[in-house]
């Protein structure tokens, strides 16, 4: 039975519904965020912080000051009884990330929150409320046992490519007392699903998020009042195998990491209208089974559903599992117990097939027009018996068949074995694949489009961006990247999701994820990731390549681990969230104090490098022909370059966390590192730096290490490299493209930077369209590399492009951390007539819209309440400039500040503005 307090906060979210603010004054507070969630249960944060955003009817809207009000019930919060916290007024600008202040939570309490603020332009009323649970914060807040079986079944195969069935668990219970509210609190390892009375529990798929489960293990919370009920009730789970069986066993063992067999931890906390509680445990009352209809479930290799091993009515009450084994108590998980605060896996869109074809009798290709990341959801009607075979790829042979090279050893196989059914409807659920075509055999009959759906998983992040211009190229890319980013995220960034890899290492994400914020709000799920590379670093301070560490790679290199680093800068300069940089300061100081310890010669060259400009592409394509790309070209250059990078890194975190002592040690090291780096790499004579690769010379240009009076020698030697040596195309890796797009852009070259951006010939994102690509290449040459590695789902090669597209094109840049303060300075390059971008920060809109029109410059804007711009406008003059039709001058809220370069700079405050301009 719903609790009165549910019912009422239902009501008041409905209201929600229907006005997502609340009017007071002209002034509105919206999306109130805990913990940069809404209406989060179950965290573990003890002081959350608390964040809202304001808009108004006037320009200019500045907030002074705030109140917050939080209480245990939404009755107590409508009375304005905050018996947990009254901030009282507080005279603060203040509304992203405002910790709460109040009573200490204890596990599993409630609080509801609510808050008016005072501004500029008036005074709010109170917003609606907003909510968040706790968690189990102590270890001795989880009853009951850790239930499973540690050991397989007959029909299992332990062996590289383990084959292992899904266990299904099932309990009853008997509740004699009215209920008020329930809440579930689960870890199934590897993966789970979990029914009360038959129904589904939650919308999340491949849940929990991956962790090295001997560090760490994530805990989800979901109420359940509605679905328990007074008298007869089944609870039932299904354990998939996830990373925690891992897909390869007994395989590489000082390579490949694994945990055990699936286990879980599940309970039900229950209140009853007369006071009293019970707990709702795992223990060996429970009962198990893994002769179910998922025979095996792997990664790599695929899901086999045996639809005849069904088990009518398991998840209700009140069926016969008398055949079925007591669950056995087994050694809980290692890791801490932890609240997942970072987003689900969900179904966030399904898709149509685009064709169908038969290339050989039995045999079909089905196209889904996109490389997307998920599975396949089947109709199928036929006879008890008949198997459907589903075999999964990004492209195809030229005979018309699967391409299946490049995915090494992963079998990719789903296997559906028919009931007999009249029609019967199925899609997997512990495995994901990336794919665009699907080979179909065994189908009965003749497979229609109409019978196949395209599933696509990944991270529920919001969408935070929205970007498109005049040149199809740039929308093409842009489209490619989208789906690209958003497949890799799978509760932690991987590199590929097809292959037998599919790991998260460090060094792909270093820029990329900086771009990937303007079009996701990926704060959550990278703040979890740097927890995942803490964990994985050893007592000595080594940090490795892959984090969680599946695969024990401590190569000991600057440009992989140091993605620690420049993720924790990400995340404070795109959201403004300073926590990371705090938490994980003393890590960050310890693991580059272990790399110049082992790695720095007296001469201050940091002398340690694994990879180089990882994936720089052949000279031609046809010189990269059949070439393996798993080539190593380590860097001194790159890794003393990176070394000084990240001094300055260090020296702005120490002044953030207020470690002040360090600055000064950061400056001096920084300085000797500099003139070091030049005395070894600069080439006086030919003004260049190491083997004078584009990527050796962009290195010290973007990091600030030329030495004074030679930065415009070095940056010419670039454009000659481009123009004249690469044709006006790239030669750069992962870690030169990182770096490239801003460095012609800030240096005067934006033509130059677009012209690689929508250059169609090799190498370039273009070319990838060209040749068919809906996504972003491992490599350059990815059409005609060896296939040993080349995924055509990555996303590292991206580089700053993503940032470029928004900072530099559209000209949305945060100027203070999380746009606190914005700069929206656009370049406008001949050929390019207009860009549309959206970025929804964490104060609210941006919105930049320009376009050229016969010389006539037009540019309308958004500016989010309690933030500032400065605005870049080209202009002879700043009389030359109008807002809304009329001269600057006589618009309010506009302040002049300057003219610069051609262009006149305004400050402006929040709210929407149409600039015109003469070009």
């Amino acid at each position: 039975m719903r609790s009165r307090v549910k019912v009422l906060f239902i009501l008041l979210f409905t209201s929600i519904l229907f006005s997502s603010f609340k009017k007071g004054e002209n002034i509105y507070i919206s999306d109130l965020q805990t913990e940069m969630m809404v209406h989060p249960e179950g965290i573990d944060v003890l002081n959350p912080a608390l964040s809202w955003k304001l808009s108004g009817t006037e320009r200019g809207l500045k907030q002074t000051g705030y109140q917050i009000l939080v209480a245990s019930s939404v009755e107590k919060l409508s009375a304005d009884e905050a018996d947990l916290w009254d901030s009282g007024k507080v005279n603060s600008s203040k509304s992203v990330s405002v910790k709460y202040k109040g009573q200490r939570l204890e596990s599993r309490e409630n609080a509801y929150w609510k808050v008016k603020v005072w501004t500029t332009n008036g005074k709010s009323s109170w917003s609606e409320p907003a909510y968040w649970s706790m968690g189990q914060l102590h270890y001795n807040d989880w009853s009951g046992r850790w239930i499973g079986m540690d050991r397989a079944f007959p029909w299992d195969r332990e062996e590289k490519f383990s084959r292992l069935s899904a266990r299904y668990f099932r309990k009853e219970y008997d509740l004699k007392k009215n209920i008020i509210s329930a809440k579930a609190y689960i870890i199934g390892l590897g993966l789970y699903e979990f029914y009360i009375n038959g129904n589904k529990i939650g919308d999340q798929v491949l849940a929990p998020a991956p962790t090295d489960y001997s560090k760490n293990v994530k805990y989800n919370t979901f109420d359940v009042t509605d679905e328990l009920r007074q008298g007869e009730n089944a609870v039932a789970t299904i354990l998939g195998n996830g990373r925690y069986y891992t897909m390869r066993q007994s395989y590489k063992p000082y390579k490949i990491k694994t945990f055990g067999y699936p286990k879980m931890l599940l309970n039900i906390f229950v209140e009853y209208d007369d006071g009293t509680t019970e707990t709702l445990r795992t223990d060996n009352s429970w009962k198990m089974t893994a002769d179910g209809p998922i025979r095996t479930n792997n990664e790599y290799d695929g899901e086999e559903y045996d639809a005849r091993k069904e088990m009518p009515g398991w998840k209700k009450y009140g069926y016969d599992d008398s055949k079925w084994l007591n669950a056995e108590y087994v050694q809980e998980a290692e890791g801490l117990f932890e609240a997942q605060m970072n987003e689900h896996m969900k179904i966030v869109e399904t898709i149509k097939p685009v064709s169908i074809n038969e290339i050989k009798p039995d045999t079909y290709i089905l196209d889904m027009g996109q490389n997307m990341v998920g599975w396949i959801r089947m109709k199928v009607k036929g006879n008890k018996g008949d198997q459907v075979t589903l075999r999964f790829s990004e492209v195809l042979e030229k005979s018309g068949g699967l391409a299946m090279e490049n995915l090494r050893d992963a079998k990719v196989t789903d296997i559906y074995t028919l009931k007999g059914a009249e029609e019967e409807i199925w899609e997997p659920s512990f495995v994901y694949h990336g794919f665009r075509y699907v080979e179909i055999t065994g189908y009965p009959d003749k497979p229609e489009i109409e019978d196949f759906q395209g599933r696509v998983v990944n991270d529920a992040l919001e969408r935070t961006g929205s970007f498109e211009t005049s040149n199809p190229v740039i929308n093409q890319v842009y489209k490619n990247a989208f789906w690209g980013i958003r497949g890799n995220y799978k509760g932690m960034p991987v590199d590929c999701p097809q292959r037998n890899e599919r790991q998260p290492w460090l060094g792909d994400r270093s820029t990329s994820a900086y771009g990937e914020s303007f079009i996701f709000d990926n704060e959550k799920l990278y703040s979890k990731w740097l927890n995942d590379i803490q964990y994985s670093q050893k007592a000595d301070g080594s940090i490795p390549d892959v984090a969680p560490a599946y695969w024990r790679y401590y190569s000991d290199n600057m440009t992989w681990p140091g993605t620690y680093l420049m993720i924790a800068d990400m995340i404070y300069r795109q959201f403004g969230n300073v926590k990371p940089i705090e938490k994980h300061y003393p890590s960050m100081k310890k693991w580059l104090a272990y790399m110049e310890q082992l790695y720095m010669n007296e001469n201050y060259i940091l002398t340690k490098d694994s990879y180089g400009d990882w994936v720089a592409p052949p000279q031609t394509i046809e010189e990269g022909r059949g070439m393996t790309a798993n080539v190593k070209h380590p860097s001194e250059l790159i890794s003393t370059a990176y070394h000084y990078y990240y001094l300055q890194l260090m020296k702005k975190f120490a002044g953030i966390t207020g470690n002040d002592a360090d600055i000064k040690e950061y400056e001096q090291l920084a300085s000797k590192v500099k003139e070091g780096f030049n005395n070894k790499f600069y080439n006086v004579k030919e003004d260049s730096y190491g083997k004078n690769t584009l990527t050796d010379n962009l290195l010290p240009l973007y990091f600030k290490m030329i030495p004074e009076g030679n930065k415009e020698a070095v940056f010419k030697t670039i454009t000659n490299i481009i123009e004249k040596r690469n044709d006006g195309h790239l030669s750069t890796g992962l870690i030169g493209t990182q770096w490239l797009m801003r460095s012609l852009t800030e240096n005067g070259r934006a033509d130059l930077a677009y012209q690689i951006a929508t250059n169609t010939t090799y190498p370039s994102w273009g070319y990838m369209v060209e040749n068919g690509a809906t996504t972003i290449w491992e490599l350059w040459n990815g059409n005609t590399a060896a296939p040993s590695m080349n995924s055509y789902n990555h996303v590292m090669l991206l580089g700053d492009l993503i940032i470029w597209y928004y900072e530099n094109l559209a000209g949305i840049k945060s100027a203070q951390p999380g746009f606190r303060k914005i700069e929206m300075n656009p370049v406008f390059i001949d050929g390019l007539d207009h860009v549309g971008a959206t970025y929804e920060s964490v104060y609210g809109t941006i919105n930049s819209t320009w376009e050229k029109n016969n010389k006539i410059f037009s540019w309308n804007i958004s500016v989010p309440g309690n933030t500032t711009a400065l605005v870049y406008i080209p202009a002879a003059s700043k009389q030359g400039v109008k807002e809304g039709g009329e001269s600057i001058f006589s618009v309010k809220g506009i302040k002049f500040m300057r003219m610069e370069s051609g262009r006149a700079i305004f400050e402006v405050g929040s709210g929407k503005y149409s600039f015109t301009s003469n070009l």
